[in-house]
Formats: C-alpha cells, sequence, structure tokens
C-alpha cells in the first residue's frame, strides 16, 4: 500500500480524521482548514448506502440543481432534428446544437462536451453511440430527463449546476459540490440540496438503513465524517 505523502500527513495533524462532525463544521475544514493545492480543489460528496444495488429495485438514481452550481463550466450538446426546439435550445445557452454533423464527429471520436441532451426524435440514432456515450457517463436518458422535449429547461439547468447522481456497485454515490472558494455556507447548502434529493430517491422496497456514512473530501486532501445525525437534522430545517 503507498504511502501518504509529507503534505498529506501534515493534514492529518490538523483535525482528527476518526471523529465524526457536524455539517457545519465538516463544511468549514474541507474550505478552510484542510485545502493545500495550488489551484482551488472540488470539493465532493461521498455516501455509502445500505442499498443492494444487484436489485433492480434498490437502484438510487437521479438528479438535483445545486443552489450554487459546482463552479465547473459546463459544455453542453443538444441533439434534435427539430428546428423549433433547436432554436429553444439555442436560446437556452446550449454550446452545440444539431444533429447529423455532430453524430458523425461522435463516432469519429470527438468528445468535447459535458453534457448531451436528445429530442426523442433524435434517439434512433443517438442510441447506436451507446458504446462511445455510455462509459462515459454521457448517455442521454428518459430517467435523467436528458432525452426530452423541453430542452430549454434542461440545458438552463445543466448550465445552473445540475448534477447527476447514481449508487455504484458498491453501495456509494458521489458528487461534486463546487469548488474550495465558494466557503463553508454555499458548500452546506449545496452538500444538504444534494443529501436531499438522494433521500427522495430512496427505493419504495428498500427496509434498513439507508445512509450509512457521509464524508466530505477536497480533490487532494483527506475526507472528513460527517456526524448523521445532525445532517438528518438539517434535513428537517429544510423541510420547515
Amino acid at each position: 500500500m503507498p504511502k501518504h505523502g509529507k503534505r498529506y500527513r501534515a493534514l492529518l495533524e490538523k483535525y482528527d480524521p476518526d471523529a465524526e462532525y457536524p455539517v457545519s463544521e465538516a463544511c468549514r475544514l474541507v474550505t478552510e482548514v484542510l485545502p493545500s493545492a495550488k489551484f482551488d480543489e472540488t470539493v465532493e460528496a461521498h455516501l455509502r448506502l445500505g442499498v443492494d444495488p444487484r436489485k433492480a429495485d434498490q437502484m438510487v438514481r437521479g438528479t438535483v440543481v445545486l443552489p450554487h452550481g459546482t463552479g465547473k463550466k459546463v459544455r453542453v450538446l443538444v441533439l434534435t432534428r427539430d428546428p423549433e426546439l433547436e432554436a429553444k435550445a439555442k436560446e437556452a445557452g446550449a454550446d452545440m446544437v444539431g444533429f447529423a454533423e455532430y453524430i458523425e464527429k461522435i463516432k469519429q471520436g470527438w468528445l468535447e462536451f459535458d453534457a448531451v441532451v436528445a429530442t426523442p426524435d433524435a434517439m434512433p440514432e443517438v442510441g447506436k453511440l451507446g458504446r462511445i456515450l455510455g462509459p462515459r457517463g454521457l448517455m442521454p436518458s428518459p430517467k435523467t430527463g436528458t432525452v426530452t422535449r423541453e430542452v430549454d429547461v434542461v440545458v438552463r439547468e445543466l448550465k445552473a449546476g445540475r448534477v447527476e447522481f447514481r449508487v455504484d456497485k458498491g453501495g456509494n454515490i458521489h458528487a461534486p459540490l463546487g469548488k474550495v472558494s465558494f466557503g463553508p455556507q454555499k458548500i452546506e447548502e449545496n452538500f444538504l440540496r444534494f443529501v436531499d434529493a438522494v433521500v427522495k430517491a430512496k427505493p419504495q422496497a428498500f427496509k434498513g438503513t439507508y445512509i450509512k456514512s457521509a464524508y466530505l473530501t477536497t480533490t487532494m486532501g483527506p475526507s472528513v465524517k460527517v456526524n448523521l445525525q445532525d445532517l438528518y437534522a438539517k434535513l428537517r430545517e429544510l423541510e420547515e
């Protein structure tokens, strides 16, 4: 097992890596105490769920628009045959809009975009790109709202900081929450909105402890464990 470097070990001395921290304190640690890289690190959330993702009725996936975005510029490609929807997509701020020319470019290996939205009429051809787009998490899907005629709505959400989440084979969900420069308050608000969306995506068939653990971390830093009792108390405040 590789050993951590001197910088990383020094960070571990600034807090107790085995402790559970209230949400606000965890957000303060990852934005004000633990960052040490020379660039604006991304703050990430990692949840371990109790679901069994091998069972179809326990799959967890969804989308959430973070109130403060992710700090990343999202390049959106819209694939449609409909001139009216093409115009709406452009007006909403899509970076690239079209059909045949982009289908061909993707087949040739072009992938200079971060999200793809497709209208239903385009899916017979877009579906053929599954081997290229699927492994990269770029394949449009009705389940995530990226196959739709409401292209203008989806484009604006993606530009505003919409995040897709999906449980992995190990029962974990990961998501970016923004940049260290956001500060603790904005990161906390994004984190709570994300966890709230995951809670609302809980499968009806699941019984037991849903969220088993929650961590916050930065791109180059160690993780901070979040106290689940405090997290749920904060979520209840959101509902009030």
